[in-house]
């Protein structure tokens, strides 16, 4: 035996307790007697407007979209350029979903608004496409859909998600790893342009080069007012498996991959890959992989099998149900098809923890649940800037778009730096386009045959990572900015791309080195969105933008450009 002894355990010193802090401890008074009450009511009040929207015609809803869209282009027409601001949306900052401050609306800016435009247009059985305005959101369309036995082909999990938003910026959902994000199962986009002009932009007509920059466009280069979405037909149930893994996390990686990619690379091969994937990582050594197919309702009828109504209020949070395959072992239950879809609406994944630390407990699920879960917008209405701050110095909420043979560093490399749990992990894939939208597979990923990708897609996963860091949970010191910018350059090296609703502390330089930017700017240019527009960068920068910040970023930019205009891009 060595005489050598143990080196000690490093010391970690001790973060300043703050005001802040105990704000935060007791918000849950304000969240239960404030924000949950008229969340309630909001969202009851939404509903009713659904209702009377669905009680109309598609003509009567088309012709009333018609006439909204011209009040939209009247709208643009009164804008004077030497005189008003940036165009942008009516709504108020606090409404948008994400984390990131929308400061670029403390500018003078010139607002349009589409607050008319939250309709379903139309339910095309035959084409199997969904007609649909910006404002739409996944409850919404999944309450009209699935009766018919029929969803969104990437429907995401959250009921407040946006068509708009998830078309202007990402969206990803279980079924991803067959259609990829949500912008790639769009079929057409109506888009107001700078100069009025309203065309319909296809993958294969004059305006396809608009169709491939609008996504994670930020809403940049025109206003969307509706989209045509792929439909796919579903069943009444969803045949869960959840089945425990043990391992360190390049082990947990690599059965995640397992779950849905064959290593025999039969990636397209229905009878090899599920219908619905998700992985959730609880620990360093422990995570719980979930496997869906779509089953009727006589098979989840049938003698033995497990159906869990997971729509009721008083049900367990979804992850915390999913993490008893730890201990229980591998099984397998049928849940209701709209259940499954909104299965993390009523957590907000696991976010809901922090929001109300009682709030997974059966007492108050079942007297409270109801009313689960509280508005983003009202939460984030009721932020003071030092709560607002605080979160992102001592928070993290971060999609992290990584090639699937890289998951396993990027666990370690948040474990290492962060130390969040749990962790989301949701495969997709990113198609090889006949251009390069703002985010593009690896190139000659394809040569390479790697486990998940096809000729024409290279498969990613979103890690989603949201939490407080291990270190703020032990009152140690954590550099949120310091931590988010590394993440960032990690990123780039590793040809990940980070979601844009979240916080970032990119450079603009670091910005365009992570997405590209060639397309984006292409259309900018040819359809006179520079000088109407605000550049996407400038729009999903951390801190307030003044006017004079902004018009003369633009202009600068409008300087450097040539004057030249692109064609579209041919397919």
């Amino acid at each position: 035996m060595s005489d050598a002894k143990a080196s000690p355990a490093p010391v970690h010193s001790k973060r300043k307790i703050q005001l802040v802090d105990f704000l935060l401890q007791f918000r849950w008074i304000l969240v239960i007697f404030f924000v949950l009450p008229f969340s309630c009511l909001y969202y009851f009040s939404i509903y009713l407007g659904d209702i009377k929207s669905e009680r109309k015609s598609f003509k009567q809803r088309q012709m009333e979209h018609e006439e909204n869209v011209k009040e939209v282009v009247k709208r643009l027409g009164q804008r004077d350029a030497s005189k008003d601001g940036l165009v942008c949306t009516a709504r108020p900052p606090w409404v948008v979903v994400g984390m990131r401050n929308v400061d670029y609306k403390r500018a003078r800016h010139f607002e349009v608004d589409l607050s008319k435009f939250r309709n379903i247009l139309e339910i095309d059985t035959e084409r199997m496409i969904a007609k649909v305005e910006p404002l739409v959101n996944m409850a919404q369309i999944s309450r009209v859909t699935v009766p018919m036995n029929l969803s969104l082909a990437v429907l995401a999990e959250l009921d407040d998600l946006t068509v708009g938003g998830l078309i202007n910026g990402f969206g990803v959902e279980g079924s991803s790893h067959i259609f990829g994000l949500f912008s790639d199962t769009v079929v057409s986009l109506e888009v107001v342009l700078a100069d009025g002009r309203v065309v319909r932009a296809t993958k294969d007509n004059e305006y396809s080069d608009l169709f491939y920059a609008i996504p994670w466009s930020q809403g940049t280069l025109g206003l969307l007012v509706s989209a045509e979405i792929k439909l796919i037909p579903v069943k009444e149930y969803v045949k869960l498996t959840y089945k425990p893994v043990t391992g360190n996390l390049k082990e947990l990686a690599q059965a995640y991959a397992d779950s849905f990619a064959p290593r025999d690379g039969d990636q397209d091969n229905p009878s090899k890959v599920p219908e619905m994937v998700e992985g959730m990582i609880y620990s360093p050594t422990e995570g719980v992989m979930m496997t869906g197919e779509y089953a009727s309702k006589k098979e989840a009828k049938q003698r033995g099998n497990v159906i869990n109504n997971y729509g009721l209020w008083f049900k367990p949070w979804f992850y915390q149900h999913a993490q008893t395959a730890l201990k229980r072992g591998e099984f397998v239950e049928y849940i209701p098809t709209r259940d499954y879809y909104h299965r993390h609406t009523r957590s907000l994944y696991w976010e809901g923890k922090l929001i109300l630390p009682f709030g997974d407990q059966f007492w108050f699920r079942f007297l409270l649940g109801w009313l689960m879960p509280p508005k983003i917008a009202l939460l984030k209405a009721t932020q003071s800037e030092a709560i607002r701050n605080y979160y992102h110095d001592h928070h993290v909420i971060q999609d992290l778009l990584v090639p699937l043979y890289k998951v396993g560093d990027c666990l370690e490399y948040v474990h290492r730096e962060m130390e969040v749990y749990p962790i989301w992990l949701c495969p997709h894939r990113i198609y090889k386009l006949p251009v390069r939208p703002m985010i593009y597979p690896e190139p000659g990923f394809e040569e390479h045959k790697r486990q998940g990708d096809t000729k024409y897609a290279q498969m990613y996963t979103d890690v989603g990572v949201y939490y407080v860091p291990g270190a703020v949970l032990r009152g140690e010191p954590f550099d949120g900015t310091e931590k988010c910018r590394q993440l960032e350059l990690w990123l780039i090296e590793n040809h990940g791309f980070q979601a844009q609703y979240a916080v970032t502390e990119l450079t603009e330089k670091n910005f365009w080195r992570m997405f590209d930017g060639g397309l984006y700017e292409k259309c900018r240019r040819k359809y006179k969105a520079v000088g109407t527009f605000m550049n996407v960068y400038y729009k999903s920068k951390k801190g307030r933008k003044t006017e004079k910040e902004v018009q003369e970023a633009e202009q600068e930019k409008a300087e450097e450009e040539s004057p030249e205009v692109d064609e579209p891009a041919e397919d």
